[in-house]
């Protein structure tokens, strides 16, 4: 006779009937009932219902028509457009033309930003959003996610330009995003630490999860698609080659840049995408996904750079700017930079060596 195996013991945590919601941390974060502290929390709510509804819709995609694949169009980056970047998209206008919170949106999807009809009321906050980061890996179930960030209207955009946009990083008042994964969980800073939600279906509420989260030192993961080894400049090759002949290195990369970004901030350790000899620039938009994903790290206490200079800095000469980023612990992206460096520093003295 087997004895039979005991029951796994599963004990449900319950929520305090204190727990902390979005809406309410976002007040407590600013100490304040302003009207812009109440701005920005009503921001965040709308945000975390976009996120809601994206959830909703990403939980049920394999199961109706039409929800999954691609549109047939192209988006202003020469990009296949899925149907699913298109109705995150739209979900965000949708969520945030009646709201009176913004004067306009602006997203990676869209050529130029989407400003709110003179007959809906008008608020004086930009948002910027990547809708659906990593949207490769819908069709086949794995993690994606949204990025936002939240900037004032600077002046006047008659022009419909968006001028006053394209300034550094440090401008943005908030940044954060929205992991769809297991759970969904929304991280945000306002420019006080970066804390984390997790999605209560039960309650339609995201509840604190993380507080103050801050990210390790230095870590063992570092995330990059090595398929673009042959691609790159000399020193990110070098780079790549010290952690293969080093001891306490680990490879974890997913190509959703909002889940290998979530995992840094929890676990430490350093992400690149870096640009390539043809296309130094690299992939990711300033604007959309490496400036709030900058400031959440920076946040963090970690470091986000070009590897020449901080993420942070970098001033856009247009609204779908791009840049390489290598984003992390700090000692891991020092020393990445530090390869870079060095590579620089021989290119330079190479001529003098010559004539020598």
């Amino acid at each position: 006779m087997f004895a039979a195996a005991s029951e796994p013991q599963i004990t449900e945590i319950s929520l305090d009937r204190d727990c902390t919601t979005l809406s309410r941390h976002v007040l407590q974060q600013l100490q304040s009932f302003s009207p812009d502290a109440q701005d920005l929390s009503a921001l965040m709510n709308r945000i975390a219902l976009a996120g809601k509804l994206i959830s909703r819709h990403l939980s049920r995609s394999g199961l109706v028509e039409g929800m999954l694949g691609f549109t047939g169009g192209v988006n202003v980056q020469g990009e296949d457009v899925k149907r699913m970047d298109l109705y995150a998209n739209e979900v965000f206008i949708s969520v945030f033309k009646q709201s009176g919170l913004v004067c306009r949106l602006a997203s990676e999807e869209m050529d130029k930003p989407y400003y709110i009809p003179e007959n809906c009321p008008i608020g004086r906050y930009t948002l910027l959003y990547d809708p659906i980061d990593g949207s490769s890996n819908i069709d086949i179930n794995l993690n994606v996610g949204s990025i936002f960030s939240i900037r004032q209207q600077e002046g006047m955009d008659e022009d419909g330009e968006a001028k006053d946009l394209l300034q550094s990083g440090r401008k943005q008042i908030a940044a954060g995003y929205i992991l769809y994964g297991p759970s969904t969980m929304l991280v945000y800073s306002i420019g006080k630490g970066v804390h984390s939600f997790t999605l209560d279906p039960s309650l339609g509420e995201f509840i604190l999860s993380h507080e103050n989260i801050k990210v390790p030192r230095h870590g063992p993961i570092y995330s990059v698609n090595e398929g673009n080894f042959w691609q790159w400049e000399e020193s990110i090759r070098d780079y790549i080659r010290y952690v293969h002949r080093h001891e306490g290195y680990t490879a974890r990369y997913s190509g959703a840049l909002v889940g290998d970004f979530h995992r840094i901030l929890f676990q430490g350790g350093v992400f690149l995408y870096p640009g390539t000899v043809k296309k130094p620039e690299g992939k990711l938009r300033l604007l959309y996904e490496t400036a709030p994903l900058a400031f959440l790290m920076e946040q963090a206490g970690g470091k986000a750079s070009t590897g020449t200079e901080e993420v942070l800095d970098v001033v856009p000469d247009k609204l779908h700017a791009r840049t390489p980023i290598i984003i992390g612990s700090v000692e891991d992206v020092e020393l990445v930079e530090s390869f870079i460096q060095e590579r620089n520093r021989e290119l330079k003295e190479a001529p003098f060596m010559a004539k020598s």
